[in-house]
C-alpha cells in the first residue's frame, strides 16, 4: 500500500456527507431538513411576490396588501399556524433519537475532552468493560445507546449519516441512539466550538458486520500483547513517564488523563483525526505534539534521542 493510499485510507469518510443518511435514525433528520428547506423557500417566495407588488403593482393591489385584515391573517395567523405544525412534526420524527437505553441496545458511553473523545464500552447493566479512543465500533444492524458526557466545556457529538448532533454537558449526561444499516467507516466532527483545536476533534463510526463485531469486541477487550523485539521501546514508555497519563491494559501503565493505548495501534488516526496512524507520526506527534496540534494536552518530549523516539513508536504501533 503506498503512502497516499495509506493515507487516504485513514480518512476515509471523511468529509462526512450531511444529506446522506445510513441508518434509521439519520433518515427521519434527512426528510426533516428538506421539509423545512422547502418550506423556507416556499416562504421566501410568497415574501418576495409581496414585495414586487408593494413596490411595483397598481395602486389598488398595494392597498389590497396594505389591508389589516391581510396583515393578521398573513403576519401573525399563517407564521403561528406553519411553525407550530413544523414544531411537531419536527418533534414526532425525531422523539426515538434520544430514548433512554431500551433493552438490546448496545450501551457506549462517549466523553468529550479538549480534543479528543473518550470512549467506553458497557455491559447491559451500564458498567465499564474497556476504553478507546476516537474511533467507535459498532455492529451493523443493532441500534447503539452512546451515553454523552464532557469532562471540560460544551462539546457537541455529531456524525451526520447516523443521527444529527446533540451536545456534551459538563454535570450532564445525554443519550443518543445511532445505527448503520449496512459496513462502513462513517466519519463525525465536533459540532459546537470548544476551543483553540475545536476543528481539529474528530472521530469515526465503524460499522461491522455482527460476526466481525464480535470478533473485534473479543479483541479490544483483552490486555495489550507487545512484541518481544519492542521490549526496548517499552522501556522507554515506562522510563518516559508516560504510564502516568495513559492506561496500556497488562502493563504497569494506569494513567486516566489521556487516551488509553492498549490496542494504539490498531487506530486510524492519531490526534483525533488529525494524522495517519503509523510509526513516522506517531513518532512525530511524541516528539512535538504541541506543533501538530496547539493547545492539546499531551507535552512535547524534545527529551528523547532519535533511537528511543524510534524505538517507543514501534512499540506503539504493535499494539494491535
Amino acid at each position: 500500500m503506498t503512502t497516499r493510499t495509506a493515507a487516504d485510507e485513514s480518512f476515509k469518510g471523511w468529509p462526512p456527507p450531511v444529506l446522506d443518511p445510513a441508518g434509521p435514525f439519520a433518515a427521519p433528520l434527512n426528510t426533516l431538513t428538506w421539509g423545512l428547506l422547502a418550506m423556507a423557500v416556499l416562504v421566501m417566495a410568497v415574501v418576495l411576490v409581496a414585495l414586487a407588488i408593494a413596490l411595483f403593482a397598481p395602486r389598488a393591489w398595494r392597498q389590497r396588501l396594505g389591508g389589516e385584515r391581510l396583515i393578521w391573517i398573513a403576519g401573525l395567523g399563517f407564521p403561528v399556524v406553519v411553525l407550530s405544525a413544523l414544531l411537531v412534526w419536527g418533534l414526532s420524527l425525531t422523539s426515538r433519537l434520544s430514548e433512554a437505553p431500551q433493552p438490546g441496545d448496545l450501551r457506549v458511553r462517549v466523553t468529550g475532552e479538549m480534543w479528543w473523545w473518550r470512549v467506553a464500552y458497557l455491559d447491559a447493566a451500564g458498567r465499564e468493560l474497556f476504553q478507546d479512543a476516537n474511533e467507535i465500533h459498532v455492529p451493523v444492524g443493532r441500534t447503539i445507546a452512546l451515553e454523552l458526557e464532557s469532562t471540560d466545556v460544551i462539546h457537541s457529538f455529531w456524525v451526520p449519516r447516523l443521527a444529527g448532533k446533540l451536545d456534551m454537558i459538563p454535570g450532564r449526561r445525554n443519550v443518543l441512539r445511532i445505527q448503520a444499516d449496512r459496513p462502513g467507516t462513517y466519519s463525525g466532527q465536533c459540532a459546537e466550538y470548544c476551543g483553540g483545536a475545536h476543528a481539529l476533534m474528530a472521530f469515526v463510526v465503524i460499522a461491522h458486520a455482527p460476526e466481525d463485531y464480535v470478533r473485534w469486541r473479543e479483541r479490544a477487550a483483552r490486555p495489550a500483547a507487545a512484541l518481544p523485539q519492542q521490549a526496548a521501546g517499552a522501556a522507554v514508555f515506562e522510563r518516559s513517564g508516560c504510564g502516568a497519563c495513559h492506561t496500556i491494559r497488562g502493563t504497569s501503565a494506569t494513567g486516566v488523563a489521556g487516551p488509553d493505548l492498549t490496542h494504539v495501534g490498531s487506530r486510524r488516526t492519531l490526534g483525533a483525526g488529525v494524522l495517519p496512524n503509523n510509526a513516522g507520526t506517531m513518532g512525530g506527534w511524541i516528539a512535538d505534539s504541541q506543533a501538530i496540534k496547539p493547545g492539546n494536552r499531551m507535552p512535547a518530549y524534545p527529551v528523547l534521542s532519535g533511537q528511543d523516539l524510534r524505538a517507543v513508536s514501534a512499540y506503539l504501533e504493535s499494539l494491535k
